[in-house]
């Protein structure tokens, strides 16, 4: 069976991911992801009444134009987790193939969201939700797709795996080892040692490559939350505002910002719409389960309403829990540290940044902007509580013991970071050019003709 991987965005950047793999007629797409910076650096850009193929060459969605080069069949579009960066794209993208679009319930229902927001296309694939460690038939020819359990930093996280007859493809885009989540079950090493070792083993692996530079392995999510507690633990006796932020994304971390706020004697509320779509969509979802008088506010009114309401009761009552911790223009903590709430920033106030910046020039001078204008008003910063959804070196390693593949591709980088898991790749027995493929945003690699 000829199999060949079409790589179409997301192989020179952070950002957009979308591949294809063709195994005889059968095609499956892996990912239709957005790349926000490239948003971000218009001003007042709305993706859901643009084009796709304005949004294409501003270089924010894939350019899935090498898809026709592809002879075979779409049978699925296959997200990995509900990070834009995967989904951002399907609202523009699917409508042009006639497949279903197959992800666990969490990212469907975000999935889903997105479709509705969409106002350019009329979006009518099948959205099929599938479990972690099921299965589904993909064409008539002996292919199958499964879902192996993976964690990263949004709940429901899989890696697709592609059973063909010539070996397995595994799709590994986004993971960390976390072997005790806060919310979920832990990675499934066992099921992935079991894939490189059964029938044809691991004709492929697809790798995330964010942090093949750093050393040692990612900790785990519980690391982030005792970090947390003990940070604002520390604040126990301070009488004035606090405010954190974190991924709106980040259930779990979210979930412990909230358990601790009521630990430290304050009330928690969500603020922003991001906020208020994910937190919802999990409580809903029955992933995570919140205090039932949990406030959650999206609507510009309302959140003002509740600073408001805030500063009428007292800021040393709550914490609120907002979106902004790149330094989004129009999110929450961007509007507080210009001034334009009504919830005033004093000398002393705590800002608790439970998030790291995204490596990426757009964020890094967004997220410098919001922290010197809240420092302007007097706030002090906590920084980087946080640990990454993805995988450092030793997780790297650990991984390429248990597939065992015969091909690697490094992916979700610019080509700098590729470089590190290049290097990560040939000290394991892989060469360039022979079994490790570096590639760029549409090209084709034939690995079996």
């Amino acid at each position: 069976m000829e199999i060949e991987i079409a790589t179409i965005g997301g192989y020179e950047e952070v950002g957009r991911q979308m591949t294809a793999v063709r195994a005889g007629n059968d095609v499956v797409i892996f990912d239709m992801g957005l790349n926000l910076s490239q948003v971000l650096i218009h001003d007042n850009v709305e993706t859901e009444r643009m084009h796709s193929l304005d949004l294409i060459d501003m270089g924010a969605i894939p350019d899935d134009r090498i898809m026709s080069d592809l002879e075979g069949d779409v049978q699925a579009i296959v997200p990995t987790h509900g990070h834009l960066d995967h989904i951002g794209a399907i609202s523009k993208l699917a409508h042009r193939y006639d497949a279903p679009v197959v992800a666990t319930p969490f990212t469907i229902e975000l999935v889903k969201q997105q479709i509705e927001s969409e106002q350019k296309f009329g979006v009518e694939n099948d959205l099929v939700k599938m479990d972690a460690g099921e299965t589904m038939t993909i064409g008539d020819h002996g292919v199958e797709l499964e879902f192996v359990n993976v964690t990263h930093s949004i709940i429901d996280a899989i890696n697709p795996v592609l059973h063909t007859p010539e070996g397995a493809i595994v799709y590994g885009l986004d993971k960390r080892m976390d072997h005790t989540p806060v919310i979920g079950d832990p990675i499934d090493m066992e099921r992935f040692r079991e894939i490189g070792r059964e029938d044809e083993g691991v004709l492929c692996y697809i790798e995330d490559c964010t942090n093949a530079g750093k050393k040692g392995r990612t900790p785990s999510e519980s690391v982030a939350r005792e970090h947390l507690r003990d940070t604002l633990y520390s604040m126990e006796d301070y009488d004035g505002g606090i405010v954190a932020t974190t991924f709106s994304s980040h259930i779990a971390r979210v979930k412990s910002l909230v358990e601790f706020a009521d630990d430290i004697g304050r009330q928690p509320v969500l603020l922003g719409r991001s906020m208020e779509k994910y937190s919802g969509t999990a409580e809903r979802l029955d992933f995570v389960d919140f205090p039932t008088d949990l406030g959650m506010f999206g609507h510009r009114k309302s959140v003002d309403r509740t600073f408001k309401r805030i500063m009428n009761e007292g800021k040393e009552n709550f914490l609120p829990i907002v979106t902004g911790h790149q330094g989004e223009p129009r999110a929450m903590l961007t509007r507080m540290a210009r001034g334009e709430t009504p919830y005033e920033l004093e000398g002393g106030d705590k800002v608790v940044f439970s998030a790291r910046v995204i490596p990426e020039p757009t964020n890094e001078g967004q997220r410098y902007q919001a922290e010197k204008l809240l420092g302007m008003q007097g706030a002090r910063i906590y920084d980087d509580i946080h640990v990454s959804g993805h995988m450092n070196q030793e997780g790297h390693y650990e991984m390429l013991d248990a597939l065992q593949p015969q091909n690697v591709i490094p992916a979700h980088q610019d080509l700098e970071h590729l470089a590190k898991y290049i290097d990560l790749a040939e000290n394991q027995g892989y060469a360039l050019g022979r079994d490790l493929h570096a590639t760029r945003n549409g090209n084709l690699i034939q690995l079996v003709d």
